[in-house]
């Protein structure tokens, strides 16, 4: 086994290594620490923070590439494939491997559409059976249904057994913990009368365990969402995109972080000529439609790769890329926001009593920028961030939508809405190819926006004592009381 490094593996772990430093730090900062304890104290944070920890647990090992040894003789070299693997691929390879001849709707043993074959020597003209899913029915027509049912309650009961071990061995932990007894320790998971929301994370790691055995499960005889035109599974599809999706949301705000601080910060501190330089070139970027620059980077940078083949040895490298070139593109278009925030914010703060006062005792202004006002902004920063997290995860699918996105080779959910809208024009519908793209995008921006609120009523002054938890809050009341 070879590894295998891609310019966006590079920066997804570079982003992994910042994220476990800025844990540390946090850590280290008292006022870090209080503020992300008042934004996971919110039941609604930790939930959000579960469903993308699973997405990114996706990502990260579809992240990890090698190129497997291909058999050879002894004494011979060892050669290598040409086309490099994630671990995510080794995991979904059956269901990759399991590939029909075309549509089939989820959880069915035939395919979608009549088509013209013999059967016991006659020729016929229906639904044939799949070479995967249900192979192992006799008769579809009769057996289906119950055995679907039945995979069902097994993987229901399969995923009780998992959340009750969990929900034990940590109740037990808890009663060691705090010394108190173990019902104590029940009654007040159950009427939910925690420091933190244990019972809404208990609540959400088990409906999470329940689809995940229910999907392996009947994943082993069928294809639960599908499949596609070319018969590959869309369950298979679907989960790589995943890693498309937070490398567009990730890395273009990589990207976006930097050049809005620094030109932000710079033009509402120095003002003069070099705020109107600067205002100059985000007014600029802003006037040009931002799909006209992006379609003709992208366009550009196919025509360099169709004539350089030979800078990039697999057609996985030319995909990878183009999805690198297009987070760089997206984000220097779409920094102009959050710098226009950034600088308004610094014109307002250079003008407080703090700042001049370190002014009037000749602290430089490289020391000033650092340590007064970029701390006294990251709030703003940080929710701004998040929120364009999930911004540029729906901008992915609009451009892949319109054809100036990823290449169309690489899985990721504009190609498959992109597919999905000839699927439509179909007779029947095709559904489900659309349906799951949407259901996967919802879940990854709806739990980025939820927990883009939940920092910002923790780290923004103004909105703060909103987010104080009910249990925190009735605390104090009672000492208040007793005080009193």
């Amino acid at each position: 086994m070879q590894p295998v490094f891609l310019l966006t593996d590079l920066f997804v772990y570079a982003i992994l290594l910042f994220v476990l430093w800025y844990m540390w730090h946090v850590r280290s900062d008292r006022n870090l620490r209080a503020n992300w304890r008042l934004a996971m104290k919110r039941p609604v944070a930790m939930v959000s923070s579960m469903v993308l920890g699973f997405f990114l647990v996706v990502a990260l090992t579809d992240s990890i590439h090698y190129r497997e040894a291909l058999p050879s003789e002894s004494g011979q070299a060892v050669q290598y494939s040409s086309e490099a693997s994630s671990v995510l691929d080794k995991v979904l390879q059956p269901l990759a491997t399991a590939r029909e001849r075309s549509y089939s709707e989820p959880l069915s043993a035939t395919a979608f559409k009549k088509e013209t074959f013999e059967r016991d020597g006659v020729s016929v003209r229906d639904y044939p059976r799949l070479r995967f899913g249900g192979k192992h029915l006799t008769d579809p027509a009769t057996e289906l249904s119950s055995d679907v049912n039945g995979k069902s309650w097994s993987s229901v009961g399969m995923s009780f057994i998992i959340v009750g071990v969990s929900l034990l061995l940590g109740l037990l932990w808890a009663t060691a913990a705090t010394g108190q007894a173990f019902s104590v320790v029940w009654k007040r998971f159950v009427s939910g009368q925690t420091e933190w929301p244990w019972r809404t994370m208990a609540i959400t790691f088990s409906v999470m365990v329940l689809a995940m055995t229910w999907v392996i499960v009947l994943s082993q005889g069928y294809h639960v969402f599908g499949t596609d035109r070319t018969g590959n599974s869309v369950l298979v599809f679907a989960l790589k995109s995943v890693r498309t999706a937070l490398v567009i949301g990730g890395l273009t705000t990589l990207v976006v972080l930097p050049l809005a601080l620094f030109l932000g910060v710079t033009a509402g501190y120095l003002r003069g000529w070099v705020d109107e330089v600067i205002q100059y070139i985000y007014t600029l970027l802003a006037s040009i439609p931002d799909v006209l620059l992006i379609a003709a980077s992208v366009l550009l940078l196919q025509v360099f790769i169709d004539k350089n083949q030979g800078v990039f040895e697999t057609a996985l490298e030319r995909a990878d890329a183009r999805l690198f070139f297009l987070c760089l593109i997206l984000g220097i278009t779409s920094f102009t926001g959050l710098c226009r925030l950034v600088r308004g914010e610094t014109l307002k703060l250079r003008e407080l009593e703090y700042i001049q006062s370190a002014r009037a005792f000749g602290v430089s202004t490289p020391r000033v920028l650092w340590r007064h006002i970029v701390p006294n902004l990251m709030h703003l920063v940080l929710i701004n961030t998040v929120m364009q997290f999930s911004s540029f995860v729906l901008a992915e699918a609009v451009l892949s939508y319109v054809g100036v996105g990823v290449d169309p080779k690489t899985a990721s959910f504009g190609v498959m809405i992109n597919t999905a809208r000839a699927e439509l024009a179909e007779t029947p519908l095709v559904w489900w190819s659309l349906a799951t793209a949407f259901g996967f995008m919802f879940l990854i921006v709806l739990s980025a926006n939820m927990l883009a609120d939940a920092v910002r009523d923790a780290f923004d002054p103004r909105t703060r004592l909103r987010s104080a938890s009910p249990v925190a809050a009735n605390s104090k009341a009672s000492t208040e009381g007793v005080a009193a």
